[in-house]
């Protein structure tokens, strides 16, 4: 791509509650790569915006809510936490997506710039329906 072409970057919208979990979550991460568009690059940032509304009611296949379980640690010692899938959609369903589309996209310098063109929302309400109107 040459420098001074310019990237038209769209709009899509994902409502959770009528997709499976997995499925969306690889088509938002596509979508936020560009590679769904002729000019993609993989040094480029070419992706377009994504809005996910809904995320309480997302489908999940299978066992995955109480065999799944997300760790992080506090950095002290004996700082292990867990919580289970059912638990952390309790919680805060929007970090489920937000964690599984953020391993999906590339380990490099990219992936914060196409994570903040991602918008979550818990119900169908969100200030972007201007954007999608184009």
């Amino acid at each position: 791509m040459n420098q001074n072409t310019k990237i038209e970057r769209n709009w899509h919208v994902f409502d959770a509650s009528d997709e499976n979990f997995g499925r969306m979550s690889t088509k938002i991460a596509t979508l936020l790569r560009g590679k769904n568009k002729a000019t993609w690059t993989p040094h480029i940032d070419g992706g377009d915006s994504v809005v996910i509304i809904n995320t309480d009611k997302v489908k999940f296949s299978g066992k995955k809510g109480t065999d799944k379980i997300y760790y992080h640690h506090s950095g002290y010692l004996g700082g292990m936490k867990e919580i289970a899938l059912q638990d952390q959609i309790i919680k805060d369903s929007r970090e489920v997506i937000r964690s599984a589309v953020f391993g999906m996209l590339p380990k490099n310098k990219l992936r914060n710039e196409m994570m903040k063109r991602m918008h979550i929302y818990k119900d169908a309400e969100h200030p972007y329906a201007d954007k999608l109107a184009k």
